[in-house]
């Protein structure tokens, strides 16, 4: 079911992120329980998730919407990719734009940039995050496609 008609039929129980992300991954629609991670130009929490089994699941990366540091680049989707994650949402920036789309993964971001993170080991794996007006949990349910990101407390269809 598309991000629309989610909306139709659960209105009262989505919330719509209201950011203008982009899609970059091959993959334009996707779907799965959320695992998130708030760090700040520094993608050391991202390289250990997408090294972990994904098993479908959505990593939801607040980068503090910052443009100057790209939290997620070609290596590291491809990694998500071959470990079984559906998808990347950014509030942030990635890099390796064209080797990116190429992959079979979900990635929404705010932009490109081609400069890479700090590596200082610092952020936090699946924490309570806050950004585009929605407040999102791990365990979270996320659907996105071409028309935006819908978050839900539990599966919906």
């Amino acid at each position: 079911m598309n991000t629309c008609d989610l909306c139709d039929a659960h209105e009262a129980h989505v919330r719509v992120l209201d950011l203008p992300l982009r899609d970059f991954g091959g993959r334009l629609a996707f779907y799965g329980v959320v695992s998130t991670i708030k760090a700040f130009e520094d993608n050391s929490r991202v390289r250990e998730a997408v090294d972990e089994p994904g098993q479908g699941r959505v990593l939801v990366i607040d980068g503090g919407g910052s443009t100057r540091r790209a939290m997620l680049g070609d290596l590291l989707a491809a990694k998500a990719t071959e470990n079984g994650w559906a998808g990347v949402v950014i509030f942030g920036v990635i890099r390796d734009s064209v080797e990116i789309a190429a992959l079979d993964l979900g990635v929404k971001a705010l932009g490109t940039c081609p400069r890479k993170t700090d590596k200082f080991d610092q952020g936090e794996r699946d924490v309570d995050v806050h950004f585009g007006g929605v407040h999102i949990r791990p365990g979270d349910w996320l659907y996105a496609d071409v028309d935006g990101v819908v978050l839900a407390d539990t599966a919906l269809g």
